[in-house]
Formats: C-alpha cells, sequence, structure tokens
C-alpha cells in the first residue's frame, strides 16, 4: 500500500507562479509520477472524462490497492486512501497544475498540465499488465495437468508425463520471451517521450 507522501521538492508548489506555467521539468514530472496513487489519480480522471467526486476516486482507487471491488471495501480502506488524497496528492497536483481540485467541495477534474504527464501512463492498462498473474495462472495450470498426467487421470494419461512438461517449460519460455519484448518496446517508447521534453 502506498505511503503519504509529504516530501515533494518545492518546485511543484511553485509550478503555478512560474513564468512557464504550461511546462513542467522532468524533475517534477517524475516526482509527481513515482507515487502510485498519483498515477491512478491521473489514470482514473482520464477514464472519467469529466469532473469526479473525491468520495468515489477515493474509493476506486482503494478498490485498486486491495485488489477488490469497491463494494467489498471496508471502512478503514476507503478512509485510509480518501485521507491521503484529500490532505497530501490532490493538493500537490492541483498546485503542479495537473488537477482542478475544489477541496472544499471535493470535485476533481483534470487540467491543463495533465497532458504532460498523460504520455507517460500505460492508460489502456492502467493497472499494469500483471506479469505476476500470468506466471502464477501458468504455474498452476502447468501443475495441474502435468499432475494429472503422472496420477493417470484421462485424458491426460494418454499424454506422457515428460511431453506434458515439456510443453509447460516451453510455455513458460514463451511466456518469459513476450514479457521482455513488451518491456523493450515499452522502454524505447518511454526514451522516444523522454526525447520530446526540453
Amino acid at each position: 500500500m502506498s505511503s503519504i507522501d509529504t516530501s515533494l521538492p518545492d518546485e511543484i508548489a511553485s509550478v503555478a507562479d512560474s513564468d512557464e506555467e504550461q511546462r513542467l521539468s522532468k524533475d517534477v514530472i517524475f516526482e509527481l509520477l513515482k507515487n502510485r496513487r498519483r498515477r491512478e489519480v491521473l489514470a482514473y480522471l482520464l477514464e472519467a472524462d469529466e469532473t469526479v467526486t473525491l468520495g468515489e476516486l477515493a474509493e476506486q482507487i482503494a478498490a485498486w490497492e486491495n485488489d477488490t471491488e469497491v463494494s467489498a471495501l471496508s471502512s478503514d480502506q476507503r478512509k485510509r486512501v480518501y485521507v491521503a488524497l484529500y490532505q497530501t496528492h490532490l493538493p500537490k497536483m492541483d498546485d503542479a497544475g495537473i488537477v482542478e481540485y475544489d477541496q472544499d467541495r471535493g470535485l476533481i477534474s483534470l487540467a491543463d498540465n495533465a497532458d504532460l504527464l498523460m504520455m507517460y501512463l500505460d492508460t489502456d492498462t492502467h493497472r499494469q499488465d500483471r506479469w505476476d498473474k500470468w506466471y502464477a495462472t501458468l504455474s498452476v495450470v502447468g501443475a495441474a495437468l502435468v499432475t494429472g498426467a503422472f496420477l493417470g487421470v484421462p485424458p491426460l494419461s494418454a499424454i506422457p508425463t515428460l511431453g506434458l512438461a515439456g510443453i509447460v517449460v516451453v510455455a513458460f519460455f514463451l511466456l518469459s520471451v513476450a514479457h521482455v519484448v513488451t518491456n523493450r518496446e515499452r522502454e524505447q517508447d518511454v526514451d522516444g517521450k523522454l526525447s520530446r521534453i526540453e
């Protein structure tokens, strides 16, 4: 779970007053994006494409963080995220011109500077690709198939156990190759985007 980040540089607070109001330095961009909750705020606002309430924003982020549905959240899970957003993350994002945050009314929307950060977010899969889940699923399925073949469970008993184990190993290899290729493509994409800033 993300902790409340209270040590952001003064540069963020002064962005709105600077001569280059429409531009953020790389340091500020990376400082804003290094916190998962701030990335989730941007992803949620981009998907909503409208003004949202602090309550609904906090609930959805809490659900993502706890890998559950909004309806299954405890009051403590909601409150932790709500307080962190209210006191820390949203004011800092507002100071940087990333969001418009009406603290009194609890309303949040994207601001002009948000476009500068959006290119760093994988907004199609804002919760990340979760390669760990792919590997875990393959492990469980592979173990079940090999165990079934070893114990003689039909129709798995018709396939040699060693052959089935080989298929599972090949599947892991292919998944690993896909993971490496995806990571390289993302790195190249980020490098290209970085070269267009400043």
